[in-house]
């Protein structure tokens, strides 16, 4: 009884963080399912009898919304898990939380333009390949001008508030090779497995699904090269593969929280300092505690990644791509 009633405890505060940090002001209707689901002891009986990286809210709410369409509230939720259990339980093992945004790509940005260019793109972590584009994509900065891919005129524009300090890119990366490494890579010329990504948008967020669906789109036209492996045993191999007189750049944005222990973590930073790539780590600061601390300037939300370059952060990022807060320059 107690090791459930802690289990239960665990679940619950999981999903009132998720409530308060993550999408509050930004899905209201997750931010009401998920504070009832804190106190629902059916609902996190159900959860606790998951592997615990199947428990996050993103893929208990993704599953419903991907099978039934988004319950539009708690009675609704509660028939659907009730009438559904297995379905939804099956739909959560099958699956996993690879929220591919493309927005993300607008905190990348002023990094990679400002390196030696051409650049050789590796995302650990890749999912369809999205971030794998930012030389696809346009820019809004707000500061009165858009920048624009030539060759891409469906182009979505991507927004991001940024601060005095952000170096702002006047122009897109020089990308010569891209490739992404993923357990389980979703094919963007699967209509199912877009499917599965546009269930993970959070249900008022219908821009975010409208940047998706065009991300989607131009992937499409030119898919971008995934490779099915482990971050820790196939990241060399395919690393050697970019063109040696491009820069390699090898970044994960939203991908080491799913990664434990923290030894596994740390080898991952060593292995691609051994490549003399340009490591990007997009992530919680909870992730590398080690870079977190080189920074006294708190993030502008409890949900805020911190963007690292090389192990030394340069700027608190929105887990959507919607701010870029650069850090002031060290002294």
């Amino acid at each position: 009884m107690t090791a459930n009633l802690t289990a239960h405890d665990a679940l619950a505060k999981r999903y009132r963080l998720f409530a308060e940090r993550e999408v509050r002001g930004r899905s209201p209707l997750y931010e009401m399912l998920a504070t009832h689901v804190a106190t629902d002891e059916a609902t996190l009986d159900f959860l606790s009898k998951l592997p615990e990286i199947k428990q996050q809210p993103n893929l208990l709410f993704g599953a419903i919304k991907y099978l039934f369409g988004a319950a539009q509230d708690w009675p609704q939720f509660q028939k659907l898990l009730t009438e559904h259990a297995d379905k939804i339980r099956d739909c959560m093992l099958a699956h996993s939380t690879q929220t591919n945004e493309a927005a993300r790509c607008a905190t990348l940005l002023p990094v990679l333009a400002n390196l030696p260019q051409p650049l050789a793109l590796l995302e650990v972590g890749a999912s369809a390949g999205l971030c794998l584009q930012p030389d696809r994509y346009a820019y809004d900065y707000g500061d009165g001008r858009v920048l624009r891919p030539l060759a891409h005129a469906d182009a979505p524009v991507l927004p991001c508030a940024v601060n005095d300090y952000t170096p702002i890119p006047s122009r897109l990366p020089d990308v010569v090779w891209r490739a992404g490494l993923d357990l389980n890579p979703i094919d963007v010329k699967d209509r199912d497995q877009c499917a599965w990504l546009e269930a993970l948008v959070w249900p008022e967020q219908h821009d975010r699904l409208a940047r998706l669906r065009a991300a989607i789109a131009i992937a499409q036209k030119d898919p971008p090269r995934l490779v099915r492996g482990n971050l820790l045993n196939d990241l060399a191999p395919l690393a050697a593969q970019a063109p040696k007189h491009a820069t390699l750049v090898i970044f994960h944005s939203a991908v080491l929280a799913y990664v434990w222990p923290q030894e596994l973590r740390d080898k991952l930073a060593r292995d691609v300092r051994a490549m003399n790539a340009v490591w990007i780590c997009n992530e919680t600061p909870q992730v590398f505690l080690s870079i977190a601390v080189k920074t006294a300037r708190p993030p502008a939300s409890s949900s805020s990644f911190l963007l690292s370059v090389n192990g030394e952060p340069v700027a608190w990022t929105d887990h959507h791509g919607g701010f870029a807060n650069w850090l002031p320059p060290s002294t």
